[in-house]
């Protein structure tokens, strides 16, 4: 009795699970499938420019500081006692051109040359009852030079020999030697005072009136405040944009104004570190001092038959998103040029249709449903609009 009824318990359950998945299937098979949204729903819609190549005129950034072109320290050739001049040699004093920077004193100087001229003097005096006899023809012009002759006054060149005889001579009386000890001790006579070879101002001075200079010893600092130049780097892939004489456009970031400069050198060395090269941009104007930190742009060639683009459209800064056939494709393209803001390129055709800006979640083969705007605009046309605030 027992075993009949745990069978039919079995059985019973059997059927009743059975039913249930039957039951279940049939019910699955019966519920629609879910709609499918269309296409149309599912593309983001884009805005596009068509691709026409032109020629870009570029500019290239450059930074660096500002020194004076013209620029020399003052040593003292001589010793003396330094005497106060119209002009006080103290930083920042303007000395033009010409003027008297520094005045040593000299007297015991000049005093020694009056000394070598009175004794040549003697010596030619002595010379001339010999001369007349020996040498009548040369007589005339030396006592002609001796008539013209004064300590005071810069010395003559010597008469010139009318022969070998009369030259030996005078050289066997030690004149010559004479004479280029005065040429030489009023050479140096001349660098008891020094004066500005440029209009400039004194930057460093190291003495004062009164003081005694030695040889050899420094004095100051003298720039030229009217003439600068600013050392920038420039990489070795842009260097080629550049030349000697291109114009620069400078300004500096704690003061107003703009000051115009043109490339004045480029070094042939390459630095091996950073592959830079050093330029050199020569300007002039009123505010600019020496070790201003100055940046600008300098006039580059231009770029034939190319695209300028924000650098934000660049993907992998090797390609650019196309619109082909409703579905976004990644092109490369060959970057000719990379500023802060834009990149120039070349590689793609006249007419093709790109971003005209980056898409929130964009990707290769997306969708897309560009929005009409009438006839369409170019990328050249556009560029004012997409590349505003580039140039």
């Amino acid at each position: 009795m027992n075993t009949n009824l745990r069978r039919a318990s079995i059985f019973a359950g059997l059927v009743i699970l059975l039913g249930s998945f039957a039951a279940s299937r049939f019910l699955g098979q019966q519920k629609a499938p879910p709609a499918r949204k269309s296409s149309i729903a599912q593309a983001r819609q884009v805005d596009t420019l068509h691709v026409r190549n032109a020629t870009i005129p570029t500019t290239l950034e450059i930074q660096g500081v500002l020194a004076a072109f013209d620029k020399i320290d003052l040593f003292a050739e001589v010793s003396g006692t330094l005497e106060a001049t119209s002009r006080p040699f103290k930083v920042g004093s303007y000395f033009p051109q010409g003027a008297v920077l520094i005045r040593i004193d000299a007297e015991e100087a000049r005093l020694s040359l009056l000394s070598q001229k009175s004794t040549l003097l003697n010596a030619i005096t002595q010379l001339m009852p010999d001369l007349k006899i020996d040498y009548p023809e040369s007589f005339r012009h030396w006592q002609e030079y001796l008539k013209q002759f004064s300590p005071e006054q810069p010395i003559r060149p010597f008469p010139e020999p009318l022969n070998d005889q009369e030259k030996y001579f005078i050289a066997s009386r030690n004149l010559y030697s004479q004479y280029y000890n005065i040429k030489s001790t009023e050479e140096r006579l001349g660098k008891y005072t020094i004066n500005a070879p440029f209009s400039g101002v004194i930057t460093q001075a190291s003495i004062n009136a009164g003081a005694v200079v030695r040889a050899g010893q420094k004095l100051g600092e003298l720039m030229n405040t009217s003439n600068y130049e600013l050392e920038a780097t420039v990489a070795l892939r842009d260097l080629k944009y550049i030349k000697v004489g291109s114009p620069v456009e400078l300004r500096s970031e704690d003061i107003a104004g703009k000051w115009a400069g043109r490339v004045k050198r480029i070094n042939d060395q390459v630095d091996a570190g950073t592959q830079t090269v050093k330029v050199f941009v020569s300007l002039n104007g009123e505010g600019l001092r020496e070790n201003m930190y100055m940046r600008g742009e300098v006039t580059a060639s231009n770029i034939e038959k190319a695209l300028k683009v924000p650098r934000n459209m660049l993907v992998n800064q090797k390609a650019l998103y196309v619109v082909q056939d409703s579905f976004l494709q990644l092109q490369e393209v060959d970057v000719v040029k990379i500023t802060e803001e834009a990149a120039i390129v070349r590689g793609l055709e006249n007419g093709t249709p790109i971003l005209r800006e980056m898409v929130p979640g964009v990707f290769d083969g997306m969708k897309v449903l560009v929005k009409a705007r009438g006839e369409g605009g170019s990328a050249s046309e556009g560029q004012a609009e997409a590349l505003s605030g580039l140039e």
